[in-house]
């Protein structure tokens, strides 16, 4: 069986490539195994750099999260600290709106699970939904993601705007078993 341990180090391995990884990373009282935060900035010019037709900025931010189940409790709490906590901090840097130029922050969360949610708790994965505008739009928005990887049954359970994930964690499981 793969472990959550040993999946987390080849998942971060491969977010190192484009995201600043932490591990070890402390939230306020929340110890998360690992965080990862990546900025992408896209400018046009009119021949020079004073000519700025347009700019946008684009955010995510990782958080890695390791447990032995996973229940709807669970996900209450991650929607509560993405609300309460992480959406005003790390994408509105505790102002009204974020910086000028932001189009758009993931907030995501990626759960190595020891064993498969029940089906109540797959339904609320899917269903999660996270997305706020800011400023009619024209500040850009924020939306989060939701990811489970069981150690036990190799499955992926994400949110609707998770699903991209689907592929990248699916690999780390073939990797895991040839490594095996």
């Amino acid at each position: 069986m793969v472990t959550s341990d040993a999946y987390l180090q080849e998942l971060l391995r491969r977010y190192q490539a484009n995201f600043d990884v932490t591990e070890n990373y402390k939230f306020g009282e929340i110890l998360f195994p690992a965080y990862a935060f990546f900025h992408s900035m896209s400018e046009k010019y009119v021949l020079k750099k004073e000519a700025q037709l347009w700019a946008v900025k684009t955010f995510e931010h990782v958080f890695f999260i390791k447990e032995t189940s996973f229940s709807p409790k669970k996900i209450d709490e991650i929607k509560e600290l993405i609300i309460q906590k992480i959406e005003p901090e790390f994408v509105r840097k505790n102002e009204k709106y974020p910086e000028k130029d932001h189009m758009i922050s993931y907030i995501t969360f990626v759960v190595l699970c020891d064993s498969a949610p029940d089906s109540e708790t797959k339904k609320m994965i899917k269903k999660f939904h996270f997305d706020k505008g800011y400023l009619l739009s024209f500040r850009g928005h924020s939306e989060a993601r939701l990811a489970v990887a069981t150690m036990d049954t190799k499955e992926v359970y994400t949110n609707y705007v998770g699903k991209e994930l689907k592929s990248l964690l699916f690999d780390i499981y073939k990797k895991m078993e040839e490594l095996l």
